[in-house]
């Protein structure tokens, strides 16, 4: 049955993603947000969903109300609602709900759990009709689906609400410390997660996954010949990277993806763990790799002239190493220039010395101010004490972009999780 859904807070990019969901299943679906722009905005207003501003008159009968849980129970519109007596359901149970229709696969992990979705949608629906919610605010309903991939995040422990039939983890590590305690306090909140699905299939070269205490199935992959899916013989081509996968110790194929860098192989091996779990056609796993062309932030590039301006969303130390090794092997012979945006003063504070470490990987190395969060208010570091310790970087104001033009024939990654693009941007209208 068709149902009217109104999303408080649709521009989040979980609920931007399950409101393009549920209007692709036909439902009647519009939303309210901020008034200022937000990058998962674009797809909605693409596809003709009406995004109001915050206002308690946008409450009215006949509609279902999910709520982002970024909003507290004070969010006029919540509370206009309780007061009608109508109901509204949190982001996160009405997808709990949801997701019992099909066959589900949650992705999880502390990094690369949106390239992995985004390539586990892709090469799934290569197979089978696939509905998905990836955490770049990308959300696609799919008639007959049989299957449901989504992103399942740690944060504040979200991924608890869910039972799926496979958990995913890429990896496990120490982030979000203006939440978790420390890193047993993240070990403790996956274990309860994966214990919660049917299937686990998880990076097996992570010591803190072999830390979790599972009481399923499990599946582990990775390079070494004893996890139960292996790659190896990995090369690169112009292409991106060939390797061939074993599976419980026999030969099972050669692989090719279009993607450079480990982190991607191990992505691509959680993927072939699922589709040969679920018996999909291994011929069209292997075609539907080579048409995948990523998410939304995450190593997008443009080319201007001789330079290779890439955007990326990663803002953790284990993320920025990644996005760098992407870019040494598919550019060898480039100047790699990092111009990075902390995020938030807790985790910039915490990480200091890994930033300032994963970093120097960069030829050269801008340091933006520090993109403050809605979580708080401040803190007692700034970017200069970023700037101080690390190899071959200095700072970067927003009002001159100026001292970047002095590359030529290079790789320019503008990386975080703030407001990164529209320092991109301004480089970009400034070159061309």
């Amino acid at each position: 049955m068709k149902k009217k859904f109104h999303f408080i807070g649709i521009k989040g990019a979980g609920m931007s993603a399950l409101a393009q969901i549920l209007h692709g299943l036909g439902h009647e679906v519009q939303g309210s947000d901020i008034e200022s722009v937000v990058f998962t905005e674009f797809q909605l207003r693409e596809k003709n969903i009406t995004i109001l501003p915050f206002d308690a008159e946008n409450i009215k009968e006949g509609y279902v109300y999910i709520a982002g849980n970024a909003f507290n129970d004070e969010h006029m519109e919540i509370k206009r609602a309780r007061e009608l007596n109508l109901e509204v359901i949190r982001y996160h149970k009405f997808l709990a709900e949801f997701m019992k229709e099909y066959v589900s696969i949650g992705v999880s992990g502390a990094h690369g759990k949106t390239s992995t979705t985004g390539l586990l949608s892709h090469v799934m629906n290569g197979n089978s009709k696939t509905t998905y919610l990836i955490g770049d605010g990308t959300g696609v309903g799919v008639d007959l689906s049989t299957h449901f991939v989504y992103e399942s995040c740690e944060y504040k422990r979200h991924f608890l609400s869910y039972h799926p039939d496979y958990a995913i983890i890429t990896n496990i590590d120490f982030d979000h410390p203006d939440y978790f305690k420390d890193l047993q306090d993240v070990i403790d909140a996956f274990t309860q997660m994966a214990n919660q699905s049917k299937t686990v299939v998880a990076y097996g070269g992570d010591a803190h996954v072999e830390a979790m205490n599972l009481s399923q199935d499990v599946w582990l992959y990775g390079f070494d010949e004893r996890f139960d899916v292996v790659a190896s013989n990995v090369s690169v081509t112009t292409e991106g990277t060939v390797f061939d996968v074993h599976i419980k110790g026999e030969f099972y194929e050669t692989f090719t993806i279009p993607l450079f860098g480990d982190h991607h192989v191990l992505n691509a091996l959680a993927v072939i763990t699922v589709c040969y779990l679920e018996d999909l056609n291994v011929e069209n796993t292997k075609a539907a790799f080579m048409t995948y062309k990523g998410v939304k932030r995450r190593f997008t590039e443009t080319h201007v002239d001789d330079l290779v301006l890439v955007d990326d969303y990663a803002h953790h130390p284990t993320e920025i190493k990644a996005t760098l090794e992407t870019a040494r092997k598919k550019y060898p012979d480039k100047h790699i220039v990092s111009v990075f945006q902390p995020h938030t003063f807790s985790r910039t504070e915490a990480f200091l010395k890994e930033f300032a470490e994963a970093l120097a990987e960069s030829d050269d190395v801008y340091i933006l101010d520090i993109f403050g969060s809605a979580r708080e208010e401040g803190g007692m570091l700034t970017s200069e004490d970023l700037v101080k310790i690390t190899k071959n970087a200095q700072l970067l104001k927003e009002d001159d972009m100026s001292t970047l033009h002095q590359y030529k024939d290079a790789v320019i990654i503008f990386m975080g999780a703030g407001d990164i693009q529209k320092y991109e941007k301004a480089f970009t209208e400034s070159v061309i």
